[in-house]
């Protein structure tokens, strides 16, 4: 699943706000339905992985990855999301904090 993290707070004008917001949600709508189509083949791993996608400071989009998946799944997201351009958001939560959280 492919989820849009909206920008609540956005500062500009309200209209770009929301041009850009449904360019989010379009965007991950298509990751999901067509770029990883390939995964709905694979039913646990389609309904185990996770993909928050987001604006970085330069209104580029940033992905990543919320649970732990097998690498070659990581791989395929990776490789897709970079021929769309997307960059991989480095989260604040390394793995070792990952396995306390869990």
């Amino acid at each position: 699943m492919a989820v849009a993290i909206l920008d609540a707070e956005f500062r500009q004008e309200p209209a770009l706000a929301k041009i850009i917001n449904n360019r989010l949600l379009t965007a991950a709508k298509e990751l999901q339905d067509f770029h990883l189509a390939c995964l709905h083949g694979r039913r646990s791993t389609a309904h185990c992985l996770i993909i928050n996608l987001a604006y970085n400071q330069k209104y580029k989009i940033r992905y990543l990855i919320i649970n732990d998946v097998p690498a070659d799944i990581e791989y395929l997201v990776a490789e897709r999301c970079s021929r769309l351009g997307y960059t991989h958001y480095k989260s604040t939560v390394n793995e070792h904090d990952r396995v306390f959280l869990s």
